[in-house]
């Protein structure tokens, strides 16, 4: 038989076991790590968040497939050599922000207004071989497992939406949320992601000269404080002249052994690009006039965008944000439907039109709009539009049902859809709102805590106090409150009679009842 010690020493060992199937090896650097989150969770996250990080930052940018294609094939040369097996995607986000992200698993992108900054396709490389080391080396995963170290659990959260005119709205609880796409690598991540980086850059065939360049140009323009730098690529990947000494002592020691730049392919890809360049320059400004409350200003640049490039969704949507401000809700409609004949996989332009639907009395129409808006990017201000319209039409469960979503952001309006949700549920699950806990006094008289936890003030609230009874709970006494209670409120009750502290374990209390105030 085994002693205590032995079983703890067993134990021990157990676990040692554990912690080293834990272990592996980078397969992009060698070393060996200790693994919290598997290649198979990597995968799914990824997967479950590519699609709602582009939605949240300005969608896909589909007005010129050629140019996507384009980055694709570059992407999936510098993929082909990677040490790591991963399902790579790689896609142009809509945004003139100069940025680029990778999500664990292989999920890839490039901002539109990065692309402008490149001057040859070797260049672009540069860029995708560095976000290609960041998923294949686990940079993004590790940086989850320090946080699931330091905070016990990796929280979810929200993230601001791309040029958007909803500053209530938000992206909701898609998985880990907006640190994915954002967080700030350590300086040695950023050094292997650059020396990796390099090394793909020349197995796949391009000249790695083309890195040093880039970082060069990185660098003199955070100098410059260049608008949308700061907030952009370099919030996540700051640069450095170390970093550039050290791109070029690795090329260097490689031989510069040169190979591909492609500037004419490059500049052949990018021309329609850089033709329309324009036109989003001014749809920004026309985004910055309407925040203002300009909208004579707004839509003299919304037009300006739309004779330079027509087929860009974002332009048309723009102007039926103008026309809604300005009370033309028709011709808003009109063009948020020009919006999703131009791009019909953009959730913003449903957000759009199904709450002007709704404004319309369009209610149908306006809750497959909303719907489908959430399938693309779940937000506060679709669940709380949807769950007023379920409350409208009677359908208290449904209403309950949109409305615990939109009450699970912090923001304005995540409080009125969490009043609503208190009104709706609080007859029906008063426990859920109303909190009563047991105590002793100094005498050792026992006492009853009723705390409202709810947004809103409630009465008529009703406790019953138990004892146990073998299996079971004896009703021994219940109270009826004469107090309304306000939001955040407490009473105590003082039952007569006085218990013991050990003898507490064998009370209990429930809230039976609670009542809106109306």
């Amino acid at each position: 038989m085994l002693s205590v010690r032995n079983l703890v020493q067993y134990g021990l060992f157990i676990s040692l076991l554990g912690l080293l199937a834990a272990c592996s090896t980078n397969p992009v650097t060698g070393a060996r790590e200790f693994n919290l989150v598997s290649e198979s969770q990597e995968r799914a996250i990824g997967r479950k968040n590519y699609e709602p990080y582009r939605q949240a930052q300005g969608g896909d940018y589909v007005a010129d497939p050629d140019l996507v294609a384009y980055v694709q094939s570059v992407g999936q040369r510098i993929a082909k050599v990677s040490d790591r097996k991963l399902d790579y995607e790689f896609h142009v986000v809509n945004d003139s922000t100069p940025n680029a992200w990778a999500l664990p698993g292989g999920k890839i992108a490039i901002n539109r207004g990065l692309l402008l900054e490149l001057k040859n396709e070797a260049e672009l490389a540069a860029v995708l071989a560095h976000e290609v080391i960041h998923a294949a080396a686990r940079h993004s995963a590790k940086s989850m497992e320090r946080g699931i170290f330091m905070q016990g659990a990796v929280l979810a959260a929200g993230v601001a939406l791309a040029n958007s005119r909803y500053r209530q709205a938000g992206m909701l609880g898609v998985n880990l949320g907006s640190g994915l796409a954002t967080m700030h690598y350590s300086r040695e991540a950023e050094r292997e992601a650059d020396h990796y980086g390099i090394r793909y850059m020349v197995r796949a065939g391009y000249d790695p000269q083309a890195a040093v360049g880039l970082q060069q140009t990185f660098v003199r323009l955070s100098e410059d404080h260049q608008p949308g730098w700061l907030e952009g690529l370099f919030a996540s990947h700051p640069p450095s002249p170390e970093r550039v000494e050290n791109n070029r002592q690795l090329v260097d020691s490689l031989g510069n052994p040169g190979g591909r730049l492609g500037e004419q392919d490059y500049r052949q890809a990018t021309e329609h690009l850089r033709q329309t360049q324009p036109a989003y320059a001014a749809y920004d400004k026309g985004i910055e006039a309407l925040n203002k409350d300009n909208a004579p200003q707004a839509l003299r640049l919304a037009n300006q965008a739309l004779r330079i490039e027509p087929n860009e969704a974002l332009f048309h949507a723009l102007r039926g944000d103008i026309r809604e401000h300005q009370g033309r809700d028709t011709d808003a409609l009109t063009n948020y439907n020009r919006a999703l004949r131009h791009n019909p996989d953009y959730f913003r332009f449903h957000l759009s039109r199904g709450l002007l639907r709704q404004k319309l009395n369009q209610t149908d129409m306006a809750k497959h709009d909303l719907q489908r808006s959430t399938q693309l990017l779940p937000t506060t201000e679709a669940y709380w539009e949807l769950g007023r319209i379920a409350e409208a039409a009677g359908q208290k469960s449904l209403a309950i049902q949109h409305l615990s979503k939109a009450a699970t952001a912090k923001s304005k309006l995540g409080g009125a859809a969490g009043m609503l949700l208190a009104r709706l549920e609080l007859a029906d699950r008063p426990e859920k709102y109303i909190r009563a806990n047991l105590d002793i006094g100094r005498r050792g008289d026992l006492l009853i805590r009723v705390k409202n936890t709810s947004p809103i003030k409630a009465h008529k609230i009703r406790l019953i106090l138990g004892e146990q009874a073998g299996a079971g709970i004896r009703e021994i006494a219940n109270f009826q409150l004469r107090e309304i209670l306000s939001p955040g409120q407490e009473v105590i009750l003082r039952p007569h009679g006085s218990v013991q502290q050990n003898a507490l374990r064998h009370y209990r209390v429930f809230v039976d009842n609670a009542q809106v105030i109306q």
